[in-house]
């Protein structure tokens, strides 16, 4: 057991002094110690049943503690842990079977038990195994990926947008953000323009003509009657109030006497040759073509 030699006579125990000639004896640190004197002096006491360790009997140790082989085994099933992997909780050990229905819970999908190592996905205050965390359509794990929720499922950003999400009524491309609605149709910003000069009609004001939208200028200069005095469109937008008679137009401002200049809007007036003219400056012109 050691490489060193000794004369029968001065072949002792370091300790006890006794005669180790024909005794089993241990080694260390280049010194000779009888059995009884190793044990009482280095061998550890078994974490369960607190007796010595001694040369005969197998030390199994982890994290500074120490079993006796036949004392080492879970702490719940009391199964041999020799030789087999085990956990250590709050200073107990545990085979792996027991650890998992102790410390790890359960997928709140299918019901097994986590193992050490396993991936937990955590939504809403429930855990789940990796694939059993799985979007609604597809099925397909969702691990990583970027996923919405919907009616207390959760769906994968593809499907999501293939199945639920506004497509724009012209592009026909996922609106994923701000848009807006028109006759319950949506587009994108940039894509609902004036029909005809194709300006953006978002935050601007607009109307339409057979169902199809279009800027306020190019309404007016396409389908807006025209203003008899000033030659402007009449869009009838906002409440603008105006004024027909006999195929002419006039906006409301517009609508004023060519004589004195007073407005006629809820007044008499006559239209001499498509001019109008108060009843004081009809009565006038009367009176000079009288002469």
């Amino acid at each position: 057991m050691s490489k060193q030699q000794w004369h029968a006579t001065h072949f002792n125990c370091f300790s006890c002094n006794c005669s180790l000639t024909g005794h089993r004896y241990v080694n260390r640190d280049a010194n000779a110690y009888c059995l009884k004197c190793y044990e009482k002096l280095f061998a550890f006491p078994c974490e369960v049943c607190g007796k010595k360790i001694g040369t005969d009997v197998k030390d199994l140790s982890f994290n500074n503690k120490h079993w006796c082989e036949k004392c080492f085994n879970c702490s719940k099933c009391g199964k041999s842990l020799v030789d087999q992997q085990f956990t250590q909780k709050n200073d107990k050990i545990y085979c792996a079977q027991c650890h998992k229905e102790l410390f790890l819970g359960k997928c709140d999908a299918c019901g097994e038990h986590f193992s050490p190592g396993d991936k937990k996905m955590e939504y809403q205050g429930k855990c789940f195994m990796e694939k059993c965390f799985t979007c609604k359509e597809c099925t397909k794990p969702m691990g990583t990926k970027s996923f919405i929720a919907k009616d207390d499922s959760v769906i994968c950003q593809i499907c999501y947008e293939d199945k639920y999400a506004k497509k724009c009524a012209i592009c026909g491309k996922v609106i994923s953000m701000g848009g807006i609605t028109y006759k319950d149709k949506p587009y994108h910003k940039e894509c609902f323009v004036c029909t005809h000069c194709k300006k953006q009609l978002s935050g601007e004001r607009f109307t339409s003509k057979d169902d199809k939208p279009y800027c306020i200028n190019c309404y007016g200069d396409l389908f807006a009657k025209k203003c008899a005095k000033c030659g402007k469109p009449i869009t009838g937008l906002g409440g603008t109030k105006f004024i027909s008679f006999e195929g002419q137009n006039w906006h409301s401002q517009c609508f004023n006497c060519v004589g004195c200049g007073t407005s006629l809007v809820g007044k008499g007036f006559t239209n001499e040759g498509g001019r109008i003219l108060c009843p004081d400056c009809t009565n006038a012109e009367a009176a000079v073509k009288a002469r």
